[in-house]
């Protein structure tokens, strides 16, 4: 017998939190969300909650847990985009068709509670969150940003009527070997900081960088996100978090501000050492030693994976983007690190998906979020 649950109780929300640690305890490719984190969703002063309304369902077959779901009603996406959504999201399932039927029929059927007519996902509060489902990609390590998810979710969403909405791809990126291409990328580089009376934003540290950046950055990255699938304007409560984030993982030596004559910002790109490794046997909790490995993760990078990367729309088509990949290169060059993780690009992103052609890049994952009309 299957039985879905709101999730109400203190011990159905430790079984909604633990569930996908539980499911893919054994897969190495499986990178836990960090815990602290995610027990904030169950907060009432959550920072979504001044937007978004939410709920949280367990399932449970013959009383055995065996799927979760969440379901959001983002109001700041459907205003911006006039849309009258629900979106789906922390959607994890034993192989079992039923389980995963219940599980979206639950979430359907609060969509239908709320007047909205679609269900779409996996989509988050915001584009800061994980998005997408993998369908593509299993055998890769799932970035600490990104859901890692079994093949067999791809088939139980779409039997169920779900179709694609977008796909977003991921690729591996190491320097290119070939000196000419890196001599001719250094060269337009330096010619387009000086052709538009550039420079890069100095920094001592990552409290002097927050103090003088922080401001632009935002302001940026909302007018480059502007009209990106699933994104929302960014609130105080989700600038905080993003500071907040710097301030534990964020290094100088992964960080290009991009000013111009007049000091603001017009590039940014931000990237994070990769801590998936490091929260792998904790399930996404800090303990003692947990803390160490990411300190050491933070420090000594293997990986680093591309956080955000903004551009002001003035500046798309004057070459500035040459300016980000070859500094890209010049971390990728360091001591210690083998490659850089992109996350989530839109297919359809070709500005973005022809940079990374300059470098010597594998494309190893796609996700796809999907939309069913239910009403």
């Amino acid at each position: 017998m299957i039985e879905i649950k709101e999730v109400a109780t203190c011990r159905q929300r430790r079984e909604f939190l633990n569930f996908p640690n539980k499911l893919y305890r054994n897969n190495p490719c499986y990178a836990p969300a960090l815990m602290m984190d995610e027990r904030k969703i169950f907060r009432k002063d959550y920072l979504y909650y001044d937007t978004s309304e939410a709920v949280y369902y367990n399932a449970y077959k013959d009383g055995v847990m065996a799927g979760r779901i969440s379901g959001i009603l983002q109001h700041s996406s459907n205003e911006k985009w006039n849309q009258k959504r629900v979106r789906f999201t922390r959607f994890d399932v034993i192989d079992d068709f039923e389980v995963a039927k219940a599980l979206l029929t639950a979430v359907e059927d609060w969509a239908r509670s709320k007047g909205m007519d679609t269900v779409c996902g996996p989509l988050g509060f915001s584009d800061l969150e994980r998005e997408g489902l993998l369908i593509d990609g299993f055998d890769q390590m799932s970035t600490f940003e990104e859901q890692y998810n079994a093949p067999y979710y791809q088939t139980f969403i779409e039997k169920l009527g779900y179709s694609k909405e977008v796909d977003w791809l991921e690729s591996q990126l190491r320097p290119t070997k070939d000196p000419e291409a890196l001599e001719e990328m250094k060269k337009m580089s330096d010619f387009v900081m000086k052709r538009y009376k550039l420079h890069f934003g100095p920094a001592r540290n990552t409290k002097d960088f927050l103090k003088r950046y922080a401001n632009d950055v935002f302001e940026l990255l909302d007018k480059s996100y502007e009209h990106i699938y699933g994104t929302v304007p960014f609130t105080d409560g989700m600038r905080k978090l993003m500071i907040d984030n710097f301030n534990l993982i964020i290094d100088l030596d992964h960080v290009a501000v991009i000013l111009d004559e007049n000091d603001n910002a017009v590039c940014l790109g931000i990237c994070f050492p990769s801590i998936a490794k490091a929260l792998q046997k904790s399930g996404g909790r800090l303990t003692p030693l947990t803390l160490l490995k990411v300190l050491h993760a933070i420090r000594h990078p293997e990986v680093i994976d591309l956080a955000l990367i903004g551009v002001d729309p003035v500046y798309l088509n004057r070459g500035i983007s040459i300016v980000f990949a070859y500094e890209l290169t010049k971390m990728l060059q360091k001591p210690g690190i083998r490659y850089a993780d992109t996350n989530l690009n839109l297919e359809d992103n070709f500005a973005i998906l022809n940079l990374w052609k300059r470098f010597d890049q594998k494309e190893n994952k796609r996700r796809r979020s999907y939309t069913k009309k239910i009403a």
